[in-house]
């Protein structure tokens, strides 16, 4: 589940990592009041469940309450890759003379949260991970006694921070882990770490993502849980029924059976593309499901290309390739798609498909295959 910036930073401060003061408007107004009861200048943050609001122009200044007003004003309502702002964070502004990274994050390879810290802070640390690699000091957590404050302090002298803020960064560093492991979150970060000018170390930034399937023992958490925001395509599917997770690719994933589509995935994955969704429409679905299901996962803005892997069982293929026919109509100009069908009806779906003009794949890795190539080709295309 994810959280805004302002109910992270209130987890933080349970575990005494200093933050600024701050509180949340939902109109100009209670930014301007908020402004002139902070009594300085403020920073006015978006609050929306994406990554980039200062790129979009979601985190903007003011000097005093009345521009803070004015800025609340051209934030509120704003667009942000897809998401309307509806509230605001106002906080006080800081000076800041260092910016430093600190997170943790679930790992698979060791089957651990791990500390990840950086002096490249304020910006994505994907970038830095991606650029400057050497910039990254990573240590797992042992569950058994968490990050001993010891440890955190020699992690972040690895990493290269200077002596003023190893003491304080260490402790804050030590809570995070604390704030992660308590909280069943998994990603914690806080990004920008900051030394200001007066040589304070707080936290100007905070992301926690919680395990949705922990929230009954945090019950409290579970209250800020806001669907309807955090994804509004994955909100619409489950109102119509359809069984569906926004990812981050541009290849739409329909199968049959969940895992179908988690192979399917992997597949795609294997095959040089990223998977826009996991799309399950569960046995036996009709045409009218099929059609559906296409046209839903088609909105997404970010989906390039459709890939549907059936095996037919009670779900019929005949079926499925007249719910893909159906939608043609009411799918974007030029958006490619291919179909594997296998088991019962497999034979006529294809017949109808070619038919149609509709491109299949002889099996599940031939049909991932010539989906990432199509998007590639229409990718290239849209560039020359």
């Amino acid at each position: 589940m994810k959280i805004h910036e302002y109910q992270a930073k209130e987890i933080l401060a349970r575990y005494g990592i200093p933050i600024q003061p701050g509180r949340v408007a939902h109109t100009p107004e209670e930014a301007e009041a908020i402004a002139r009861d902070l009594g300085g200048p403020v920073v006015i943050k978006a609050q929306v469940y994406v990554g980039g609001r200062g790129k979009a122009g979601g985190i903007q200044f003011g000097n005093t309450p009345e521009e803070a007003r004015a800025a609340a004003a051209r934030v509120l309502g704003m667009n942000i890759k897809g998401l309307t702002v509806q509230k605001v964070l106002v906080v006080s502004k800081l000076e800041i003379q260092e910016e430093y990274y600190l997170g943790i994050v679930l790992d698979r390879k060791t089957q651990a949260p791990v500390v990840m810290v950086s002096t490249a802070g304020g910006v994505d640390i994907e970038e830095v991970a991606a650029t400057t690699p050497e910039k990254i000091i990573k240590q797992p957590i042992d569950l058994r006694w968490g990050l001993r404050p010891f440890e955190a302090r020699n992690i972040l002298a690895r990493a290269g921070f200077p002596s003023a803020v190893i003491a304080r960064g260490g402790s804050i560093l030590t809570a995070l882990a604390r704030a992660f492991i308590e909280s069943d979150a998994n990603l914690a970060e806080i990004n920008p770490l900051v030394l200001t000018r007066d040589g304070q170390v707080q936290a100007a930034d905070a992301k926690i993502v919680l395990d949705d399937n922990a929230l009954y023992r945090h019950r409290d958490y579970a209250a800020w849980e806001e669907p309807e925001e955090a994804n509004p395509l994955e909100f619409e599917a489950h109102k119509e029924g359809l069984t569906y997770v926004k990812l981050n690719g541009n290849v739409g994933i329909i199968g049959n059976g969940a895992g179908l589509v988690m192979t399917t995935l992997d597949m795609v994955a294997a095959c040089g593309g990223k998977p826009a969704n996991f799309l399950d429409i569960g046995g036996g679905a009709r045409a009218e499901v099929m059609a559906k299901a296409l046209t839903f996962v088609a909105r997404d803005p970010d989906v390039q290309g459709v890939l549907v892997n059936i095996f037919g069982g009670i779900t019929r293929g005949e079926e499925v390739a007249r719910g893909v026919i159906m939608a043609q109509q009411q799918l974007p100009a030029g958006l490619p798609i291919v179909v594997r069908l296998s088991g019962t009806g497999a034979e006529e779906g294809r017949a109808m498909l070619k038919d149609a003009g509709l491109d299949w794949g002889k099996d599940m890795r031939d049909a991932a295959q010539k989906i990432v190539a199509a998007i590639q080709a229409k990718e290239k295309g849209q560039q020359a």
